[in-house]
């Protein structure tokens, strides 16, 4: 039976390196890759993520309708790495004016970016696939000054407490450390 876990920690706390090495033993992983090259820096850090994991993993970059995407790859164990970078291209899928969002648009794109992961996950359990999902955690600063960023905040909260509730492992990754929640 396929097993969805759930990996959470703050910036750079090493949270991707655990979720990689839960697949260290395996060459069958398909990694999706949520993030969009939009800078130098954000290249930089997809080269270094690329460079850091096992070359005969197959690679898939999406970040929409991830439930048909898994399907399309006759492999069992997934590595989504990450959910708040594919909650941020979510967002910005189409143009919204967050500074005068309405509270009923934002519970609607809260609804839409969750439908997004209640497909992946039913999808990888009845294909019977282990999904591990990289997300940082948002929960622990300071309330954001900014609309927008208090919106991302709030939205990516409930998506993380969403999967946590239906992954059947959680961990906290902090300097490197893995500490299982559930």
């Amino acid at each position: 039976m396929g097993k969805i876990v759930l990996v959470t920690g703050g910036s750079r706390s090493g949270k991707s390196g655990f979720a990689e090495r839960l697949f260290e033993n395996t060459d069958d992983v398909l990694y999706i890759a949520t993030a969009i090259v939009t800078d130098e820096e954000m290249g930089d850090r997809i080269k270094k993520h690329i460079d850091s994991r096992n070359s005969k993993w197959t690679t898939y970059e999406g970040f929409f309708d991830l439930d048909k995407a898994i399907v399309k790859y006759d492999i069992n164990n997934i590595l989504l790495d990450c959910v708040t970078i594919m909650i941020t291209n979510l967002m910005f899928k189409e143009e919204i004016d967050f500074d005068n969002i309405s509270l009923g648009k934002i519970d609607e794109l809260l609804d839409d970016i969750k439908t997004q992961f209640e497909k992946l996950i039913l999808k990888a359990r009845v294909s019977n696939k282990n999904l591990v999902m990289v997300t940082n955690e948002v929960g622990l600063g300071l309330v954001p000054e900014y609309k927008l960023s208090r919106v991302f905040r709030d939205i990516a909260g409930y998506v993380n407490q969403y999967i946590a509730s239906q992954s059947d492992e959680v961990y906290l990754v902090s300097c490197g450390l893995p500490l299982k929640l559930k």
